[in-house]
């Protein structure tokens, strides 16, 4: 999925605010609390000499215009890179390594179609795209039974809640991801492009909060983080 710009200018903005109200470099906001580093390939090891970061973070302390910055910047950049490392994909499903035997399950909402992914009368055809996902799962496990990772403000929203087992859900805990997708993809839709109303409450909070506020406050969902062993998904997807 490509993002427009009003997404990353959301960002910039979101970090200049939180800059001024924390008192830290402009630069350390956008790395830590925006989902740049990310989007520009940098991987997710969040490290500020990264040749990719060091040269936009560069740029940022020279610009007139962050905002536009970001933006050039970003034409240039491996974006690809910034893609989940995926060992299977069913439909809007798919799973990478998530250490020691582990797997995390990712969402793309992003497919051809005027009709919505999570819609009620494409529900069975997502489930259906998840017991494909954990077929290949459970033929490639080696008989073992992996936990199954989550984490994304979606667990919010019960149109993508009916789509998992209970067992799964009923794990759910909000967690801090001001640097991932998990968060802000709850700022633009399906087609990489801004929710302005969502954007503008976004903003909004950050311009309202205090000292001390958490900057998670400022976003109207939360992401969720969620957990269960793989068995959980074989016995619901039957």
């Amino acid at each position: 999925m490509r993002f427009e710009k009003a997404f990353f200018d959301l960002q910039v903005r979101f970090a200049e605010a939180a800059a001024r109200l924390a008192g830290v470099p402009l630069e350390r906001a956008l790395l830590d609390w925006t989902n740049l580093y990310v989007r520009f390939g940098a991987g997710r090891e969040f490290d500020p000499a990264h040749p990719l970061w060091a040269a936009y973070a560069q740029g940022v302390g020279a610009a007139h215009d962050v905002a536009a910055w970001t933006w050039q910047y970003l034409q240039h950049c491996p974006v690809q890179r910034g893609a989940p490392r995926v060992v299977a994909s069913r439909g809007c499903f798919s799973y990478e390594p998530a250490g020691e035997g582990a797997v995390r399950l990712h969402f793309n909402g992003g497919i051809p179609g005027d009709v919505s992914p999570l819609a009620v009368a494409q529900a069975s055809g997502r489930r259906g795209e998840l017991r494909a996902l954990f077929a290949h799962l459970r033929e490639h496990a080696g008989g073992s039974d992996p936990l199954v990772y989550g984490t994304s403000w979606l667990y919010n929203i019960e149109a993508y809640r009916r789509l998992f087992p209970s067992a799964y859900l009923s794990t759910a805990r909000p967690v801090a991801r001001l640097r991932a997708l998990s968060l802000w993809g709850q700022c633009v839709d399906r087609h990489g492009r801004l929710r302005a109303e969502v954007a503008g409450e976004i903003v909004q909070r950050v311009a309202r909060l205090g000292e001390g506020d958490g900057l998670e406050a400022c976003f109207p969902l939360q992401a969720l983080a969620v957990m269960a062993p793989a068995s959980v998904f074989y016995e619901d997807l039957v």
